[in-house]
């Protein structure tokens, strides 16, 4: 493993991990706040949050310098990266088990890798490639078989695009960031702003204004200012080192941390063929990220 990819792999496991509470957080979210809308609230929340830092000369002056070019692509990763991805992910862990969410969205590293040679000239190692099939091999094990009560044919399509939308977000950004020539959090806010604004006018033009409780206006601040702005930040700062198979797979470690959550805080146990599931899938993530020399 390169020296100067540990910090960024450290950098970006911690992302994921907040990431990973989201998962429960939302869950809990969710009982009061329709999916599509609780996506653009904590979006929107999270975009404020950044405007203390954004409005400092050095980043002003960074956006108006910016080409037509490069707000392109910022446009297109909000609508990629939020969205579609994010919006779909709320959608369909109203619609679905979180598990099955999990899973599928674990599915996204085989399409970032195969669509990356193409569009990002960035081809993995034999061992980089022989690292994400044995994640895979891991997921399928945890999970399978799934046996769904009831029809979630609507959540498997919605999630099935939520895949495709996530992996182009990842090679979108990717693109982006690997050019070093924009900072992480111009790339986040503009992109977040995006985003967030067509996610929040579709929920409340679909759903109407939802009434809030207290707690619930907690969890969107948690999620906004710290599993979202924070999080969201340091993860553009990683990829302008980590190709977009490693921070595919990294973010597939959410896997792992999901499981262990719900263990810790939901009294939900793992079995021995789970528990094996889960090993085989760290140890894809750790053959991913050997460089060869």
């Amino acid at each position: 493993m390169a020296g100067n990819h540990i910090k960024p792999i450290l950098q970006a496991l911690f992302v994921t991990f907040l990431w990973s509470t989201s998962f429960i957080i939302i869950k809990w979210g969710l009982i009061e706040i329709p999916p599509v809308t609780f996506a653009g609230l904590r979006y929107i929340i999270a975009f404020f949050c950044f405007l203390p830092f954004i409005l400092r000369k050095k980043y002003v002056n960074e956006i108006r310098a910016l080409s037509g070019m490069q707000l392109q692509k910022l446009i297109l990763l909000g609508i990629v990266f939020y969205t579609f991805t994010q919006g779909s992910q709320f959608l369909g862990l109203s619609l679905l088990p979180s598990v099955a969410v999990s899973l599928m969205l674990n599915f996204t590293p085989l399409v970032v890798a195969l669509f990356g040679i193409t569009f990002l000239n960035e081809k993995p190692t034999v061992m980089q490639w022989f690292g994400s099939a044995v994640f895979i091999l891991g997921i399928l094990i945890y999970f399978l078989p799934l046996t769904f009560a009831g029809n979630y044919s609507t959540g498997l399509v919605v999630m099935i695009f939520g895949v495709a939308a996530n992996a182009g977000a990842a090679l979108i950004g990717r693109d982006i960031n690997r050019n070093k020539n924009i900072s992480p959090l111009v790339v986040t806010f503009i992109s977040m702003g995006i985003g967030a604004l067509i996610l929040l006018l579709a929920g409340l033009s679909l759903n109407g204004i939802p009434v809030i409780s207290s707690k619930t206006w907690f969890y969107l601040l948690w999620l906004a200012s710290v599993n979202t702005a924070l999080a969201f930040t340091i993860w553009n700062l990683t990829l302008r080192t980590l190709t977009a198979v490693e921070s595919s797979i990294i973010n597939g470690t959410m896997l792992i941390q999901i499981a262990v959550l719900a263990w810790f805080f939901l009294g939900e146990t793992i079995t021995l063929k789970e528990g094996a599931g889960l090993l085989i899938a760290a140890a894809g993530v750790v053959l991913v990220q050997i460089k060869r020399k």
